[in-house]
């Protein structure tokens, strides 16, 4: 089914912009660590660019986690078959690994080696081996290097070193600190990277971090749905108990396992909803966590005939833990159907598959007013539109996001010579062409037509496009000024300016 996923439905606008990431040679990136365009241009590199190439990576990422999982259950519960199955079934059962999965983003990198690092921990107290660390660190690693929201494991990972009763043996140990020299070894190319761009990356991210804004019931309810909706209305409360019930028992016996997996998953968690309060959270943000839950219920299964708790107990989490596997699943499968095969669209304009389909309409008559106005190249003023019209046009012509010129730096030159003094042809979504940056240009803009894009019969966005002239863009202005500033911080910015 993911394979099917991945080659039928169209890129989503962020995927399209990690595949023009991969078309670059640049240590790292404003949005993101440099790890998901590696995962990318690995794909293509064996199936070209094409949609199965970009997305090959999330395939691979998913198969590479479930194995983890099931090695970590089996070796934690002495080759029991059904926690093992039950591991690997969950993920399956819930929508965002078991489908969505498919769909490359950042946090697609980040899952296995996640998952990696707590298997080398895992690898650690079974062979009492401190070799295990340097594994640890490197995982640890290249997880930051696919994501930041790696760092919220550490307070799992300081847990499971210090709360059980080895935790002087190993803060004696080379080990645990040699595992942290190569976690920031690896991750070098982003430091690296930040050093020579005034740390753009984290100062990008840190905004959206630290920024204060006003409780909202929305933001919250929005990001418990969410977690229901892409782990599983069933699913959720099974893998939150288990992890409940492991954190009681890790941190009552001190069990190091049991520390590192529900703590992975609860402080995460708990971050997230706090952020929420007056954030809205993204769909992806929080999907690195629930694999050590996952983990975390299937070994409980096990232990909870041998802890006192009565029949009736252990029945019943047995049959949650059966029945949210097999309604997950049913749930997955259905989804599938919907976004592949069926011919509705049940949420209008809010369909999260049709929110971003449909710019090959776009990108048609873009490509058929080149022709006929004589343009060479193509303008955006935000990344989604630059990133689809490179998708589809295929650097036929040099396509510019004209703003936000930060997201670019150290950019391979996109063909200023096919750009200056030539007509261009703007391409914007309705109203944000009619941007007051213009009116810094010397630019003279010529409307061409309107182009709707839409998906299953509903309208889900008008573009304008316009000729061009008179203007050629600065692909490197300097850093402060309305080219350069990326629109998230800016807006972020004067938002904090308001309200203090």
């Amino acid at each position: 089914m993911r394979l099917i996923y991945a080659g039928v439905l169209d890129l989503r606008t962020d995927e399209a912009y990690y595949w023009t990431w991969s078309k670059e040679s640049v240590l790292s990136f404003l949005d993101h660590p440099p790890m998901i365009a590696w995962f990318i241009r690995f794909g293509t590199a064996i199936f070209g660019d094409t949609n199965i190439g970009v997305r090959l990576g999330g395939i691979v990422a998913m198969a590479v986690t479930q194995l983890l999982l099931a090695d970590i259950v089996r070796r934690v519960t002495r080759n029991n078959v059904r926690a093992v199955i039950v591991a690997v079934l969950m993920p399956e059962a819930a929508l965002y690994y078991g489908l969505l999965m498919a769909k490359v983003a950042p946090d697609t990198a980040l899952i296995p080696f996640a998952v990696a690092m707590l298997w080398s921990l895992v690898r650690l107290v079974q062979s009492d081996d401190g070799r295990w660390w340097l594994a640890a660190g490197l995982f640890a690693g290249l997880s930051l290097l696919s994501k930041f929201t790696a760092v919220m494991l550490a307070p799992a990972v300081l847990a499971f070193a210090l709360v059980p009763d080895w935790r002087w043996r190993w803060l004696r140990s080379p080990y645990p600190y040699l595992a942290v020299v190569i976690a920031a070894a690896v991750f070098s190319p982003v430091l690296i990277w930040n050093a020579q761009h005034d740390w753009a990356s984290f100062r990008f991210q840190a905004v959206r971090a630290v920024a204060v804004h006003e409780f909202s019931f929305r933001t919250v309810g929005e990001y418990i749905g969410m977690q229901f909706g892409l782990v599983g209305f069933v699913l959720l409360p099974v893998v939150l108990s288990g992890v409940s019930l492991t954190a009681w028992r890790g941190y009552r016996k001190r069990e190091p396992v049991a520390i590192l997996l529900s703590t992975a998953v609860i402080v995460p968690f708990l971050y997230f909803f706090w952020k929420s309060l007056t954030l809205r959270v993204g769909d992806t943000w929080p999907m690195f966590l629930w694999p050590a839950g996952f983990a975390a219920a299937a070994i409980n299964i096990t232990r909870l005939p041998f802890e006192g708790w009565a029949p009736w107990m252990v029945k019943s989490t047995i049959f949650w833990a059966r029945t949210s596997v097999i309604a997950g699943i049913i749930f997955v499968a259905c989804v599938f159907l919907y976004s592949v095969a069926s011919p509705w669209n049940f949420l209008g304009r809010s369909d999260p598959i049709g929110g971003e389909a449909g710019f090959d309409a776009v990108a048609a008559r873009a490509e058929a007013q080149l022709k006929a106005t004589g343009a060479t190249w193509v303008a955006t003023s935000d990344y989604r539109t630059y990133a689809m019209m490179r998708w589809f046009l295929r650097d036929k012509v040099p396509v510019v996001q004209v703003n936000e010129r930060g997201r670019y730096q150290g950019f391979a030159d996109p063909g200023i010579a096919q750009m200056r003094d030539h007509v261009g042809l703007y391409v914007a979504r309705e109203p944000d062409n009619r941007l007051p940056l213009w009116n810094e240009t010397t630019a003279v803009r010529q409307p061409l037509e309107r182009v709707e894009r839409s998906w299953r019969g509903t309208v889900m966005d008008i573009y304008a496009l316009e000729k061009l002239t008179g203007w050629t863009p600065e692909l490197s202005p300097p850093p402060g000024t309305t080219f350069f500033r990326w629109r998230v911080l800016a807006m972020l910015l004067r938002s904090s300016v308001a309200e203090s």
